[in-house]
């Protein structure tokens, strides 16, 4: 009868209940009895103070400021921290359906976006607020432009917005002092594993100057250091396919023979988002974040046009030369090419050490890596095609015997 199937079906989901009950409580249980610290965060477990049934429809009891959202990583950081039940203040320079593509990775009424200028402290605190931890992953690899008008003809002007300097220091020295002073619990800072007092590169440069500026105003800040990034939204492998059609050839700075190890965005956010469950164990300390391979940028265009089919001429070009071509393509509002990204792709940019020396480095000095979050690097050939073969001629449909 239809009363006894539902007694039926209320006593096995209050069996269920029970035994996933009996299931936690073992393995808290065991935790607790355990005389190992683990490295990795459990995300999975039930928080203090945490509510609701779990997830993205959860309130994990923790408020997380973003800056730099909009962002290649800031996009999957804000998709993990609306699926573990954040509270998200979004920082936005305009108006916030510039930046609504984001609102669906939160459950409704989870996150915040505010307005803010770079410029202004008061705004930036603003963003912060009453914030646990604050993220910051602002970053441009070019410096940004705007028109100003001038006396003399042509009365007008290309006027930098904003330097390498303040985007890569000064930004993230004033997120950095505001944390001190309102008294943020956690501050997670993401730089580069290129990051260097010695690179020709003043993205790079800058990038070590932030690093070292946050430490001085926020010495408990954790730092991520993260290779050369791929995901769909990248400037890495879609740089090389975009080059083949707008390039009669594609310039191989140096030959190419310079080595980059990447590493895909997801597992970059994976790391952050395990720190945010427990971000006291790793305060002022050090994660690189790299692919399991390197290559050099002459294999990573072989590799590219090997996926899109296009039959792209490549071309070896000196620095000083590709240094040029960048000057006058730096003109555009959005370049494809810089002379800084030239001087950057003419060097490694690659970790200091393998993953046996990470791995030996004494507590004291410790460097984190993936690894040590449980996390195994994803490799390009698993990721590349899914956004590489709409630059085929056809799509990847012409494979398909009697599609056309």
């Amino acid at each position: 009868t239809e009363e006894s199937k539902k007694k039926s079906t209320m006593l096995a989901s209050r069996l269920l209940q029970s035994s996933t009950k009996l299931n936690t409580a073992k393995a808290t249980l065991t935790r607790l009895l355990s005389t190992k610290e683990p490295v990795v965060p459990r995300i999975l477990d039930r928080k203090a103070g945490e509510t609701g049934p779990g997830g993205r429809g959860s309130d994990a009891g923790v408020k997380v400021a973003v800056f730099g959202a909009s962002g290649m990583l800031g996009r999957y950081v804000c998709t993990h921290l609306g699926t573990n039940g954040h509270m998200t203040y979004i920082a936005n320079r305009g108006d916030d359906l510039e930046m609504r593509f984001l609102k669906p990775m939160f459950e409704l009424g989870r996150s915040r976006f505010t307005f803010y200028s770079p410029r202004d402290r008061d705004s930036i605190a603003e963003v912060i607020a009453d914030a646990d931890i604050v993220i910051n992953c602002i970053g441009k690899y070019y410096e940004t432009k705007a028109l100003a008008d001038t006396a003399s003809f042509p009365y007008f002007e290309y006027k930098v917005n904003y330097t390498y300097k303040e985007t890569n220091v000064d930004i993230p020295k004033t997120i950095a002092e505001l944390c001190t002073e309102l008294q943020v619990d956690n501050l997670i800072h993401v730089s580069s594993i290129n990051a260097s007092p010695d690179s020709s590169s003043v993205w790079a440069k800058t990038k070590f100057e932030g690093e070292v500026a946050v430490k001085e105003a926020y010495p408990w800040a954790t730092v991520i250091r993260p290779s050369q990034m791929f995901a769909p939204e990248d400037r890495l492998l879609n740089w090389f396919a975009n080059a083949a059609e707008r390039f009669p050839a594609v310039p191989l700075f140096e030959g190419g023979h310079a080595l980059t190890q990447p590493v895909y965005a997801v597992n970059v956010a994976d790391v952050i988002q395990k720190i945010v469950d427990d971000p006291e164990q790793f305060e002022g300390k050090t994660v690189d974040c790299f692919g399991p391979q390197d290559y050099s940028y002459k294999e990573l265009a072989e590799f590219v046009y090997d996926i899109t089919r296009q039959d792209a001429k490549l071309a070896d070009v000196p620095r000083d030369v590709g240094s040029i071509i960048g000057k006058g393509m730096n003109l555009l509002g959005t370049p494809m090419l810089t002379p800084d990204q030239v001087n950057l792709w003419s060097e490694d940019f690659i970790p200091e050490m393998t993953q046996e020396e990470y791995d030996a480095l004494p507590t004291k000095d410790k460097i984190y890596t993936m690894k040590d979050f449980g996390i195994d690097a994803v490799p390009i050939e698993k990721i590349a095609f899914n956004y590489l073969h709409r630059f085929r001629v056809g799509g990847h449909f012409v494979d398909a015997p009697g599609y056309h």
